[in-house]
């Protein structure tokens, strides 16, 4: 901002940048008598040098123009000083700028109406009379860069003119180096103007504050002066001092000091330890500092920081103390604050993850030698996330602070639970007393969580899920502890929710074949490890291939094949699915390509490949570049897209469909299935799950009905069923029964090599290809 502000480009400006502009202003304004002197000197020279030979119309004609400029900057710098730099802004640095400007071009008017290239004589003394206005005109505007550019700027690109002969080639290097460095200086004077007007600002500012505290300590200073006689008796008692303890300094005077500040303990006898310190500093004749002790004042107690040294006379006789006080009651608040922050969860008052693990490190040095020793379970929320989301985190917050209530309540005995963060929470029991007491104390916590609250007008279900681990069988240290119930944590999680798992060892060998996998999918791409295969979708009554589904197949040199079971799930967890996603999809659309015109591809897309925001842009490009028709590509999602009402996956496929490509809704009845995901999006297919096909071909009287009600559902909306997982011939009859249009399955080929689709068309095509 300050920059744009003394270039004269600035908007609203603050107080500190308004002054550097005035300051900026009052200089220049300064030196316009300079400036203008020097100009009107060469206006004189001009008329002395060229009166003979130029048209007195010329002369007369650039004078008045000069003096015009003359008077117009005059006019501009008093109206300035008149309003005392008050109200000086942007605007007033760019007028000045286009004072210079005036001038500079009207010293560039004069190189083109006074020398002649004939003349050499006429020449120099024109440049050197040019090269003094233009370094008067740099000091003049040094805090103007603006106005200095302006200024300079004409008259350097005039001396390219000036020196226009075909030997004047170093003549016009130099006067334009001369012009550039000129400018250069002018450029650096106006920083260094105002980086060192803003530091002397600031060391104003800063004086003037130290002047204030020192008045402000002079008429009420929060110390105050104290001392004592040689029988540790006030004396010499400060207005202040009486002040601090409510009391009249007559009151004070003579008093035994410890009695005065003990209060009502001094009665009982049962002193703070603070003040036991300071008796015995009195006592034994101690010099003392920063002795921080509780004082009663008038029934409140106040914290008071002290310090003081005995006095003695010339001859060595012991006069008493003397010393300041002040009162700290406010910061020994504030720091009781903080150590309740460093260890207590704000929002809960539970204790926090430092506060835990330092309960756990104790539980598990208390249980060393004991088997079973000490135990730790960890809690996680089920769909508090969907709380937070719809009705925010004001009601996610206060939900919070029941559940904490909650957690204290079942955790009795010796149990210490606490918040890990989020909605996770962890409670050490420092003694097991039996294999079934983590069993019976996380049933409770589960049960008392899943229990319905009411917050504000809203009845809330959340249930949890805990995992647990227990020492030493799990983890003789706390990181190891806690890391194997995180891990049955997850297994519970993943197991639906709402559920205790307690910690197993192939869990760990689960997690570190999950990590492997992560790490190894992250290359996958890159080392050309994952291939695709095409199962073929056929015509139910006619047996023809109508099209393939791409599927996404990992072989790695190491681990061998692995299952898409395994690498899809991580890899969605690991934020990987998207740029493989869009790999099968480029490549699928490549293959594609080379298949008759009436053959579609199918590829699965995930929900985050359908929440990023160049997934359309992916789509048309890989449309692009295989040169494969958008009513071709079929893009299969499941009912997952729908789960948070995500309205932006909803205007993808739109989008989607706007480009003429194919929506086919996959494994619909075995998820969160809802007849209002079909009035959302406009599908060309639906798929219906293999789990259908084969209880309907075993007679099960509900797959048989939910495949007659998705086949005529689909047939009402002008949309087309694809029966999946049909591997006998049985199966094919049942579903064509059905009335489904298209199928899937080993009946009609396995997953397979692209070469190996080619073959399944006719030989022409075959050929075609090969």
């Amino acid at each position: 901002m300050l920059l744009r502000a003394m270039l004269g480009f600035g908007g609203e400006m603050s107080d500190g940048v308004r002054r550097v502009l005035a300051a900026q202003l009052r200089f220049a304004d300064g030196a316009t008598p300079l400036r203008l002197g020097l100009n009107l000197l060469g206006l004189i020279f001009i008329w002395r040098v060229f009166d003979d030979d130029r048209p007195a119309a010329w002369l007369i004609g650039w004078s008045v123009a000069m003096v015009g400029a003359a008077a117009l900057a005059m006019g501009l710098a008093a109206g300035r000083r008149r309003s005392d730099y008050a109200m000086v802004g942007p605007v007033d640095m760019r007028r000045l700028g286009w004072v210079g400007l005036f001038q500079g071009l009207l010293w560039l008017t004069a190189i083109f109406i006074f020398p002649h290239a004939v003349h050499p004589g006429e020449i120099m003394a024109f440049w050197t009379l040019l090269s003094c206005v233009m370094i008067c005109g740099a000091i003049s505007f040094c805090t103007a860069p603006l106005a200095a550019l302006a200024f300079l700027a004409p008259i350097g690109a005039g001396t390219i003119i000036l020196f226009s002969g075909p030997e004047q080639g170093a003549l016009r290097g130099l006067a334009v180096g001369y012009a550039a460095g000129l400018l250069f200086a002018a450029f650096c004077c106006a920083r260094l103007f105002v980086r060192q007007h803003r530091t002397s600002t600031q060391l104003e500012e800063k004086s003037e504050v130290v002047s204030l505290l020192l008045r402000e300590y002079e008429v009420g200073g929060s110390d105050w002066l104290w001392q004592t006689d040689a029988m540790r008796r006030i004396s010499g008692v400060s207005a202040r001092f009486a002040e601090m303890l409510a009391m009249d300094p007559h009151q004070l005077e003579g008093a035994p000091l410890v009695q005065i500040l003990a209060g009502s303990a001094w009665d009982s006898g049962r002193f703070a330890a603070g003040l036991h310190s300071l008796a015995d500093h009195l006592k034994h004749r101690e010099n003392f500092s920063n002795l921080v002790l509780p004082v009663e004042v008038k029934g409140q107690w106040r914290w008071w920081e002290m310090s003081a040294s005995p006095r003695y006379d010339d001859n060595g006789v012991f006069l008493g103390f003397r010393g300041v006080g002040s009162d700290v009651t406010a910061q020994r608040e504030s720091a009781d604050k903080i150590v309740q922050l460093a260890r207590f969860d704000p929002l809960t008052g539970l204790p926090n993850r430092s506060h835990l693990g330092e309960a756990l490190d104790k539980a598990l040095a208390g249980a060393q030698g004991r088997t079973p020793g000490c135990a730790f379970l960890m809690i996680d929320l089920d769909r508090f996330k969907a709380i937070n989301d719809t009705l925010g985190h004001q009601t996610g917050d206060k939900l919070l602070s029941q559940v904490a209530r909650r957690l204290v309540q079942v955790c009795t005995d010796d149990a210490f639970c606490g918040r890990i963060g989020g909605d996770e929470f962890a409670v050490v029991m420092p003694h097991v007393t039996d294999s079934g007491a983590v069993s019976r104390l996380a049933s409770a916590i589960i049960t008392a969580l899943s229990a319905p609250y009411q917050v504000d007008q809203h009845l809330l279900y959340v249930g949890a899920s805990v995992g647990s681990a227990l020492s030493p069988c799990d983890g003789r240290e706390a990181e190891l502890l806690t890391r194997s119930a995180d891990l049955a944590l997850y297994r519970a999680k993943g197991d639906g929710g709402g559920l205790h798992c307690a910690y197993e060892p192939q869990l760990h060998a689960v997690a570190e074949e999950r990590r492997q996998i992560e790490l190894a999918l992250r290359e996958a791409l890159e080392k050309n490890q994952l291939h695709v295969l095409y199962q073929p979708v056929v015509d139910a009554d006619q047996g023809a291939v109508v099209g393939f589904e791409a599927l996404v197949r990992w072989t790695h040199p190491e681990m061998g094949p692995i299952s898409p079971a395994k690498f899809v799930l991580v890899a969605e967890e690991a934020r990987l699915i998207a740029p493989i996603g869009e790999w099968v999809l480029r490549t699928a659309c490549m293959e594609a390509a080379n298949w008759p015109g009436h053959v579609r591809i199918a590829v699965n897309v995930s929900a985050e490949q359908l929440g990023h925001p160049s997934f359309v842009t992916a789509v048309v490009s890989a449309l692009a570049q295989s040169g494969l028709e958008a009513g071709r590509l079929e893009l299969e999602v499941t009912e997952s897209v729908f789960m948070n009402d995500d309205a932006g996956a909803l205007k993808v496929l739109d989008q989607l469909l706007a480009l003429g490509i194919h929506l086919s809704l996959d494994d619909f009845g075995t998820g969160y299935s809802s007849l209002g995901y079909l009035s959302r999006t406009r599908f060309n297919t639906i798929k219906i799950d293999r789990s259908f096909v084969v209880g309907a071909s075993k007679g099960t009287a509900e797959s048989l009905a939910i495949i007659r009600a998705v086949v005529t559902l689909a047939e009402s909306l002008g949309m087309a069923t694809t029966a999946e997982g049909v591997e006998t011939q049985a199966e094919l009859d049942m579903v064509r029964r059905l009335g489904c249009k298209k199928v899937q399955g080993y009946y009609f080929g396995r997953p397979m090599l692209p070469q190996d689709a080619v073959r399944l068309f006719p030989p022409p095509l075959q050929r075609a290809t090969g």
